[in-house]
């Protein structure tokens, strides 16, 4: 049973050519997500739509979550 319904956990290579694995279980297959960054000032004026996103994958294994700051 995965963590998301409906979804396959997928191989994820980074840049460097290399696969992601991850860093508590050693897993290799990964969902995407995609996370808020939220910032104070943006949450005080409740304009937290428009701050910054970050990819995130989430280990299919285990579930840690790998954050990422820009797409490949």
């Amino acid at each position: 049973m995965s963590l998301f319904s409906k979804e396959k956990a997928e191989p994820v290579i980074m840049r460097t050519g290399k696969g992601l694995t991850c860093v508590v279980c050693g897993g290799n297959q990964f969902f995407k997500r995609e996370a808020l960054l939220n910032t104070p000032g943006m949450t005080f004026l409740k304009l937290d739509w428009a701050n910054a996103t970050a990819q995130c994958r989430v280990c299919g294994d285990c579930g840690y979550i790998h954050w990422f700051l820009e797409e490949k």
